[in-house]
């Protein structure tokens, strides 16, 4: 199974467009695993504390002029002892020549050196930025997930209970499918969770009694999307007459992905309930609450208020 919190040294030069200078033993094996990068400053004087060799190093105009005003010595000491602590890879950026010294040491501790024609503020946000959402931490759920009115609706319940159904017809009502039964759920910020489709199952749903159905070629590639933010959960489950059942929408319910706080509903399910109508105002009211406009409390405050009047004519 691929480490879904790691991701290959390679994927990122091919990504970024890196220029591989000399490539380590390991260069098709090395996995980056840390969303952070580092640029070695202090380190060239010597001072090796609290250096991460897990992270991927990233040298620019400032540390390259450093060393070239070092000794020839001197530079090779400090070379020998940073490629020592054998990092995922070197980057140079502004297409700087690395110097026949650090390509040695490079060769000499087996560390791939890379290079890059970027400015080094350019380069290093924007592989952040990368790292972050492909290492972000993530989950796989059963389930189906929709764009309704631009809300990311994920729909829960058990199997056969109607979700794959539900979804055709808010397909059918112009909303988008980003995944159907399994869900990928990943962390990328404190209060932000992206859901995906697994490549395997993209653009495809399966409906009991027709088989598999490829909705993009059967409604349009506009009925699909690759990813979408989770804004609401919607936990589909069966009628039961002995269960009490919200009415007014004045408890929030909430469910936790990954540490993140998300919006619930339970929709009870009985025959003849229209469920694409009840996601379509779920998603709509959902909308409404981020705006801060609750119809619940509007409609108690207002029934309060025409009882306290009808007390006060008595």
């Amino acid at each position: 199974m691929i480490d879904t919190h790691s991701i290959a040294l390679t994927t990122i030069v091919k990504e970024f467009d890196l220029q591989v200078v000399h490539a380590a033993t390991d260069f098709e094996s090395v996995r980056i695993t840390v969303e952070d990068i580092s640029r070695p400053g202090i380190q060239l004087s010597g001072y090796f504390d609290h250096f991460d060799p897990v992270r991927l190093q990233v040298m620019g105009n400032v540390e390259m002029s450093y060393l070239a005003r070092l000794a020839e010595s001197q530079r090779a000491q400090i070379l020998d002892r940073l490629f020592s602590y054998k990092f995922p890879a070197l980057l140079i950026t502004r297409n700087i020549a690395p110097g026949p010294l650090c390509v040695a040491m490079a060769q000499k501790h087996n560390v791939t050196l890379l290079r890059s024609s970027l400015p080094t503020s350019t380069i290093t946000s924007a592989i952040i930025a990368y790292l972050k959402a492909e290492l972000a931490p993530r989950v796989t759920r059963h389930g189906v997930l929709m764009e309704v009115y631009g809300e990311g609706v994920l729909l829960t319940g058990e199997s056969g209970i109607g979700k794959s159904e539900t979804a055709v017809e808010l397909l059918k009502r112009g909303h988008r499918l980003i995944a159907d039964d399994a869900v990928e759920i990943k962390k990328v910020s404190g209060s932000s969770l992206i859901g995906t489709a697994p490549e395997l199952i993209r653009d495809y749903i399966e409906l009991r009694g027709i088989g598999i159905v490829n909705v993009a070629k059967l409604f349009g590639m506009g009925a699909v999307k690759v990813e979408n933010e989770i804004n609401l959960v919607v936990n589909i489950v069966p009628w039961n007459t002995h269960e009490v059942y919200d009415r007014l929408g004045l408890e929030d319910q909430y469910t936790e992905i990954l540490g993140v706080k998300i919006p619930m509903n339970t929709i009870p399910v009985t025959p003849g309930r229209n469920l694409a109508v009840i996601l379509e105002v779920a998603a709509m009211n959902n909308r409404q609450r981020k705006f801060g406009y609750n119809p619940a409390l509007e409609f108690i405050e207002q029934t309060n208020r025409h009882f306290e009047k009808s007390m006060g004519n008595r």
